[in-house]
């Protein structure tokens, strides 16, 4: 329902129009690549690939289309990770119709449209963990052992525990169900 209202309403804008809409990330990435639009605009939690995914895909494959992330999370954690997998516009949910059309238009431009309190948000806390400490993290999130994160990530349990260590002592927290806790409130993970 909200994919076909958003479509609605960047419709009744004259300069905007919708080529394909997808619900999951997979379809999404396989839209992009069939149909080239200008502009992708996702959500950053998607079945499949998630839209961070879809964003650092496009980059990966050289592909021209822009991204826009229209999402609820209003963490800094995750406007980092959205920029860093190659998406010009980051906005939340509750932003006006007017404000997501002219985001689309900016990044249309080659401008970045970024919520400009997330930004200011964003240049604070940096990052601290590796991407291997955030697979880790993840996972244990999830409630998986660490046989289990190894036996997945084909590692061994002794790396898993190392890593596992490195980001409870970079967070300051004392285990791994807090350390995954902490890392997702700040959008890390």
């Amino acid at each position: 329902m909200m994919l076909d209202a958003l479509g609605v309403l960047l419709e009744l804008e004259h300069d905007l129009t919708v080529v394909g809409t997808a619900v999951e990330g997979n379809e999404a990435l396989r839209l992009v690549v069939m149909l080239t639009p200008d502009v992708l605009l996702t959500d950053i939690e998607m079945p499949g690939l998630t839209g961070l995914e879809v964003a650092a895909e496009i980059r990966r494959r050289g592909l021209p289309t822009r991204v826009v992330i229209l999402t609820t999370f209003a963490r800094s954690g995750y406007l980092r990770r959205a920029l860093d997998a190659g998406a010009a516009g980051y906005l939340l949910k509750d932003a006006p119709s007017a404000t997501l059309a002219e985001a689309i238009r900016a990044v249309h431009a080659g401008r970045r449209a970024i919520d400009p309190e997330l930004a200011a948000d964003a240049w604070g806390e940096a990052d601290p963990l590796t991407d291997r400490e955030r697979e880790v993290l993840r996972l244990a999130g999830e409630g998986l052992a660490n046989a289990e994160i190894a036996a997945r990530l084909h590692l061994t349990d002794g790396t898993v525990r190392n890593y596992m260590s490195e980001a409870i002592g970079k967070l300051g927290v004392t285990n791994r169900i807090a350390a995954a806790r902490l890392a997702r409130e700040r959008g890390w993970l």
